[in-house]
């Protein structure tokens, strides 16, 4: 596209790829020492699950281009939390659950009416069709012995896997994820987490003292623990943080 600049009688300037001359305006320009004074209110990209022990914001990056695993040892409540802000950021959840009552209720209130939450039955899970443009969060609530789940791992699509309580084989399932978080436990769960996760002594016993709400997350590199709490809606639909379901 070419655009003729509009001069005086004389001759006229084709100026390729511009448009008409905008108005005048005094330039905006820092000098070096300035730019230091600059900051931008930029955080990580992810999924906000609540407060580190400095009251800053904890967040997971949920979606990847690769797949994601992920487990958390503890109750359902947290688990709902997570789908419901996953749902937040636009991202499609599968529950697969024999415990339909206790989610209906989620998928119900997610989504201001669209079918961005849906729940099946154990072993009825079909294919998800995840994509950069719609990442999708499958929560597999099937017990402390979850069966072998019948989806194929690919990109944008995170399996959340929520355990109960550490029982038989749990060493593998824990040692297989990319991404692990523990709420309280019994001390001898907590040896077996610790283990694992190649945590210190003082890590190791917190793990059966915490408080509801309290997740340490993490893995062999970085751990944090990490302090959920409902805004108003969601304490309204989930009421308030609990380990015990």
């Amino acid at each position: 596209m070419s655009t003729v600049e509009a001069g005086g009688t004389g001759g006229r300037r084709v100026l390729p790829g511009f448009g008409l001359r905008g108005p005048r305006r005094e330039q905006h320009v820092l000098s070096r020492e300035q730019l230091s004074a600059l900051t931008l209110p930029v955080g990580d990209d992810g999924v906000l699950i609540g407060v580190d022990g400095t009251g800053a914001p904890a967040v997971i990056g949920l979606f990847r281009p690769s797949a994601y695993e992920v487990i958390l040892v503890g109750g359902v409540w947290t688990a709902q939390l997570i789908a419901l802000r996953a749902a937040a950021t636009g991202a499609r959840v599968a529950v697969e659950t024999a415990r339909h009552q206790t989610w209906a209720s989620v998928a119900q209130a997610a989504g201001g009416g669209q079918p961005c939450v849906t729940v099946h039955p154990v072993g009825r899970i079909g294919p998800q069709g995840a994509s950069v443009a719609a990442p999708v969060l499958v929560v597999r609530d099937c017990g402390a012995r979850p069966p072998r789940s019948r989806l194929s791992a690919g990109p944008w699509q995170t399996t959340l896997t929520l355990l109960p309580f550490l029982g038989p084989g749990a060493e593998r399932l824990l040692a297989a994820a990319d991404l692990v978080g523990v709420q309280r436990v019994a001390p001898q769960e907590a040896t077996l987490a610790g283990q694992v996760l190649e945590l210190p002594p003082g890590e190791v016993d917190a793990l059966s003292t915490l408080g509801d709400g309290v997740t340490l997350w993490g893995n062999r590199r970085r751990r944090v623990f990490v302090m959920s709490g409902p805004t108003g809606s969601e304490a309204q639909l989930l009421g308030q943080a609990r380990r015990v379901d």
